[in-house]
């Protein structure tokens, strides 16, 4: 009896382990999109509205879901301290909302240097940099489209084969 409980244990917690990975791996693509929408806004904002940045990051945080919606929203506290520079609060933003995206270290760094730039140039440079972000952005999004085609699936059995596998091996 206790073997039998302690078989299916481990089944659902391989099996659990296996789609916890695949879930990771279908949302990535997601953060990856939600951050180009964030952007697309951003420039907009800048480009028509002549928002200030602040103002721009509060509307976005309310226009988006999580966890871009917390970046913004970090980020446009940070710029309300005196002694905060738009590329540190954009820094310090990234970093608190990091562990909360299923993004890897390159779309990291793409961010990053976005948030270098910001601020520092008029609104056709830096409409510019927006337009080369996103580039680099849709073209993470199409590398991490296809790992999720590629890996998903193969991760979902890979739980469920590897639980099966355990428990024969301790029969």
């Amino acid at each position: 009896m206790f073997k039998l409980f302690g078989a299916l244990f481990i089944l659902i917690a391989t099996t659990m382990i296996g789609f916890e990975a695949a879930k990771r791996l279908s949302r990535r693509p997601k953060h990856l999109k939600l951050f180009q929408n964030s952007l697309e806004t951003l420039e907009a904002e800048i480009m028509y509205g002549h928002t200030p940045l602040g103002e721009a990051a509060i509307k976005i945080s309310e226009q988006l879901p999580e966890p871009v919606s917390s970046h913004y929203r970090i980020f446009a506290n940070y710029l309300k301290k005196d002694e905060t520079t738009v590329i540190i609060a954009w820094e310090e933003a990234l970093k608190e909302t990091w562990r909360h995206t299923a993004l890897k270290q390159n779309e990291y760094e793409i961010l990053l240097q976005f948030g270098a730039n910001l601020g520092k140039h008029d609104r056709d440079s830096q409409q510019k940099q927006i337009i080369l972000t996103l580039t680099h952005l849709e073209r993470e999004e199409e590398e991490a489209r296809e790992v999720q085609k590629r890996y998903e699936k193969m991760m979902q059995s890979f739980g469920v084969l590897s639980g099966l596998l355990i428990i024969i091996l301790l029969l």
